[in-house]
């Protein structure tokens, strides 16, 4: 039996259906075995860069008060923490001793993908002249994707899993393929810089980067490098100040992100784009890119990724592109995740 499509209308400038009516993966579709082949390529001198930060990076939350700083507590055996037990303990000879530990963090907090779930719009999907809390390719809040405990849970438990478009579909690609870095500090410097498509054309244009279809695109601003230096005690006015963000609301910027065939954008910064972008004379998505990229193209978004050592290597061979591999945790239901990305040029 053919699956029922859930949308009648679909948004302007969106690719919903383009890869099935039933798709979640948007445009990691376009990363395909030739694009995987293409980023083996780019591998020369065979040297590995972390592109993550230190998972308690930044530090407390002072970039959003609603992500705190990551927990790790043991595990226990009874009363006994699990911190350098001797198994021996247990009764049996043995020499071993164990540590076990439990992590909270949230998903957010440090170098992260948001997952397509992570952000919709309310939209009349279905032609009923009523808008609805919808997401990439018409998933709607409250019966595809939405909040749904384990069974067993409190009545007073709220727990966020999306049982489509969860960032577990992310993960089972392994996420692997061409990245291209855009290193726009070294154009504009480590101030606060509004990016428009004029000015990130500019700076493709001057250092002859070539961007394809199914790429994966990294922004350099030295935001990241500013929390690694601030070691744990962000400032928050200084942060204000610091690093490149995309102007959300430039319809050239838009179209060009459609027209390009991207994948995904990975940025050193808090949020890719700037946040609060300029207030428009109607009322429309605050986050304009996030809407562009995650509700209407299906386009992961990579958060606080360190980008600095990776950007002087390459301006100093005169690179751009790399070996990008940088699946988030497999976490079935999670709207967004931690990731370690690794660059391999």
């Amino acid at each position: 039996m053919p699956k029922q499509i859930r949308w009648i209308n679909r948004p302007a400038g969106s690719n919903w259906g383009e890869f099935g009516v039933d798709d979640q993966l948007g445009r990691l579709n376009l990363i395909t075995a030739k694009k995987l082949r293409e980023g083996l390529a780019e591998v020369i001198d065979g040297k590995v860069f972390c592109l993550s930060l230190p998972l308690d990076l930044p530090g407390g939350s002072v970039l959003n008060r609603r992500r705190h700083q990551p927990l790790t507590v043991p595990t226990y055996r009874g009363a006994t923490p699990n911190v350098n037990y001797p198994l021996a303990g247990d009764g049996i000879t043995a020499t071993d001793i164990i540590n076990d530990d439990i992590l909270t963090i949230p998903t957010h907090y440090s170098t992260h993908w948001d997952a397509l779930a992570h952000m919709g719009q309310m939209f009349d999907a279905d032609g009923d002249g009523v808008a609805e809390p919808v997401f990439y390719n018409g998933y709607r809040a409250g019966e595809h994707v939405g909040l749904i405990c384990e069974p067993g849970d409190s009545s007073a438990s709220v727990c966020c899993r999306s049982p489509y478009l969860g960032i577990e579909h992310v993960a089972a690609t392994g996420l692997q393929g061409r990245g291209v870095l855009v290193d726009i500090e070294a154009h504009l410097g480590p101030g606060r810089t509004i990016v428009t498509f004029a000015v990130l054309q500019q700076i493709l244009e001057a250092d002859a980067i070539d961007v394809r279809e199914g790429d994966i695109l990294c922004l350099h601003t030295g935001f990241a490098q500013a929390l690694v230096e601030f070691g744990g005690e962000p400032d928050a006015e200084a942060l204000r100040q610091r690093g490149a963000e995309l102007d959300g609301r430039d319809p050239a910027l838009l179209n060009w992100i459609s027209e390009t065939g991207i994948a995904a954008i990975a940025a050193d910064n808090l949020g890719v784009e700037a946040m609060p972008p300029a207030t428009p004379a109607v009322c429309s998505a605050a986050m304009p890119l996030h809407e562009h990229c995650l509700f209407k193209l299906g386009m992961p978004l990579g958060e606080l990724w360190h980008l600095t050592p990776l950007a002087r290597y390459l301006s100093a061979r005169r690179r751009h592109a790399f070996l990008l591999t940088a699946p988030p945790l497999r976490m079935p239901g999670a709207v967004g995740s931690p990731t370690t990305p690794v660059a391999t040029v």
